[in-house]
C-alpha cells in the first residue's frame, strides 16, 4: 500500500535517490544533484500555491518512506497529463499503479479534468502496464526528439472521465 503526500523541504535527499541509476534511464539520464532536488521541491511548493492551479506533485510513500514522485499537470482547462518515477528497487510491487489510481481520482474530482494523457519510452513497457491497470487506453505513438537528434516513438495513452448518463 502506498500513500501520497505533497513534497516537503526535507525530501531532497530521498529525491536524489529516486532520480538516479536505472530509474532515470528513460528520462534525462542524469542523476539529480542535491541542489537540483531542492530546486525541484521549491518549484513544486510554488506551483501548489498558484491559483488557478496547473500542477500537483506528490511524493509516493511506502512503509520505508519516500520511494517516488507522481505529478499531474493541467494542459488545458479540461485535459491533463500524469507522469511518475519510482526509485529502483521498488519496482514490480504495484506502487506506481496504486499511485496512478489515486491521481486519476484527484484529476477527475479535485482538479475537475475530463481527460488524462500519459506517455512512456518504448523501452519501458512496465510503465505502459501501469497505465493500462490504472484505466488508460493505448492510443498510438508520439515522436520525441532526443538530445542526440534521433526520434523516439513514445507510447501514448489516454483516459476519459466517465460522465453520468
Amino acid at each position: 500500500m502506498v500513500t501520497l503526500r505533497p513534497l516537503a523541504v526535507d525530501d531532497a535527499a530521498a529525491l536524489t535517490r529516486i532520480y538516479s541509476g536505472a530509474s532515470i534511464r528513460h528520462t534525462t539520464g542524469k542523476p539529480l544533484t542535491l541542489d537540483q532536488a531542492h530546486e525541484k521541491i521549491e518549484a513544486a511548493l510554488a506551483r501548489a500555491a498558484e491559483d488557478p492551479r496547473a500542477q500537483w506533485n506528490w511524493g509516493i510513500l511506502d512503509e520505508t518512506g519516500l520511494i517516488g514522485l507522481i505529478s499531474l499537470r493541467r494542459r488545458t482547462p479540461v485535459m491533463g497529463t500524469i507522469s511518475y518515477i519510482l526509485r529502483e528497487g521498488t519496482w514490480g510491487h504495484g506502487y506506481a499503479t496504486q499511485a496512478a489510481h489515486q491521481v486519476v481520482a484527484a484529476a477527475f474530482t479535485t482538479a475537475g479534468l475530463h481527460r488524462l494523457e500519459a506517455m512512456h519510452h518504448p523501452d519501458n513497457p512496465a510503465s505502459g502496464r501501469v497505465l493500462i491497470k490504472a484505466g488508460f487506453t493505448h492510443i498510438g505513438t508520439s515522436d520525441r526528439q532526443t538530445d542526440g537528434g534521433t526520434t523516439v516513438p513514445y507510447q501514448m495513452y489516454a483516459l476519459q472521465k466517465r460522465l453520468p448518463v
